[in-house]
């Protein structure tokens, strides 16, 4: 029963949600969506202009121009205050309610020992935001899994040596662009996920990527002894795999 309430609750919380949103953007802020636009806009021309000062500051501007955007919607001053009120209706129910624990002790069989863990340092870290790039020299391999906000990311396998078998390359970025360089004799497999971009693989390019999922791989790949799979999930962004 108690289940059942509480489905019932976070489904009215949703749909009355929608319903503020709605309100706001057909009656009482009918500007919301060109505001976000705009700002968008900002940032993805701002992000191909970095390099000069007019880019920076139209990329840093249309970030502030989304936040304030966002801050001043009645919807997100709702969710913050559905957010409050789930909170405190949580710890109404604890109170009311408390989670009983009765301990059992079960006397052990065998002494247990503490399994040995080996700590190694990452070739990348999680950044929310700048650029990430491999050494130019030679460095040690280890599998990449990071997620990142704004930068691009550059990973050249040619001054690595790669373990046999498959090789995993996993990345999450918010905006910003991921270039892999990639050996000749590498067999490759790339699942690509994009809001708004492009991919450029080898020499297949797509330009404009919206809201797609993008799999591909070499024809030798399933049977290779040696290979990398790459996965990459960018909202803006360009993703490229090129050989090197």
């Amino acid at each position: 029963m108690f289940k059942n309430a509480k489905n019932d609750y976070t489904a009215w919380l949703v749909f009355i949600g929608i319903v503020v949103l709605l309100l706001e953007i057909l009656f009482f802020n009918s500007g919301l969506i060109f505001s976000l636009f705009i700002a968008g806009g900002m940032i993805y021309l701002g992000r191909k202009r970095m390099k000069k000062k007019f880019g920076r500051l139209l990329f840093y501007g249309g970030i502030v121009f989304f936040a304030i955007s966002i801050f001043n919607m009645m919807t997100f001053k709702f969710l913050l205050l559905a957010i409050l009120l789930h909170f405190f209706i949580q710890y109404l129910t604890s109170k009311r309610n408390p989670n009983k624990m009765n301990p059992q002790f079960i006397e052990p069989v065998q002494q247990l020992t503490m399994e040995t863990l080996i700590k190694t340092k990452p070739l990348f870290e999680n950044k929310f935001i700048g650029q990430q790039k491999t050494p130019n020299g030679v460095y040690e391999w280890d599998d990449i899994n990071i997620q990142t906000g704004i930068g691009d990311t550059v990973i050249d396998l040619s001054f690595t040596m790669l373990p046999k078998g498959e090789t995993v390359i996993f990345i999450r970025n918010i905006i910003g662009n991921v270039h892999v360089l990639v050996p000749y004799e590498l067999e490759v497999s790339i699942h690509h996920s994009g809001i708004m971009g492009g991919t450029k693989v080898f020499e297949h390019q797509e330009q404009k990527i919206f809201n797609q999922v993008y799999q591909v791989k070499t024809p030798g790949y399933d049977t290779a002894e040696q290979k990398i799979k790459i996965f990459t999930s960018l909202i803006v962004g360009n993703l490229e795999v090129s050989r090197i």
